[in-house]
């Protein structure tokens, strides 16, 4: 209806679209499935819609709450569900039968600003903390030489 899925390729592209409580379209948003969208620039827009909502989050912010720890030992995946590498990477380590703690870093507290600190400001997915080793985007051979490294291969 929006013209985002591309017919001879048979894919669509992502596509974000703000539309506001009548119905206009305030925001769109296209690129390569591949490509991560600017999710700051989609919340502004959002805050603009709807100015209650951003003070409710806004007092939310300022609230103190515990972060939950995130997890330190072990095979880590640090994710997102649209990323492709992300779902290489998950069936890569269920084709080595190795255990793996997932975290997704649209949901759990705290696991995005983690992987920009480890990927120089980037939310770069998938990400591996493999026992306190960081492996930034999808590198099946670097990946393989620390699983090695520390044993589980």
């Amino acid at each position: 209806m929006y013209g985002v899925f591309i017919q001879e390729e048979g894919k669509s592209e992502r596509a974000i679209f703000v539309i506001d409580k009548q119905g206009f379209i305030r925001y769109i948003d296209i690129h390569d499935i591949d490509e991560q969208p600017d999710n700051e620039e989609v919340r502004k827009v959002l805050r603009e819609i709807d100015p209650e909502a951003a003070l409710k989050e806004s007092k939310q912010k300022d609230e103190k709450v515990a972060a939950p720890e995130l997890p330190k030992e072990g095979i880590v995946l640090y994710c997102t569900p649209w990323c492709p590498g992300c779902r290489q990477a998950k069936r890569w380590l269920q084709e080595q039968e190795l255990e793996y703690t997932e975290v997704d870093i649209t949901k759990v507290y705290g696991a995005a600003e983690q992987v920009m600190k480890w990927a120089n400001g980037n939310r770069t997915t998938p990400t591996f903390d493999i026992d306190g080793k960081t492996i930034v985007d999808w590198d099946e051979a670097k990946l393989r030489r620390v699983l090695k490294e520390k044993g589980y291969l």
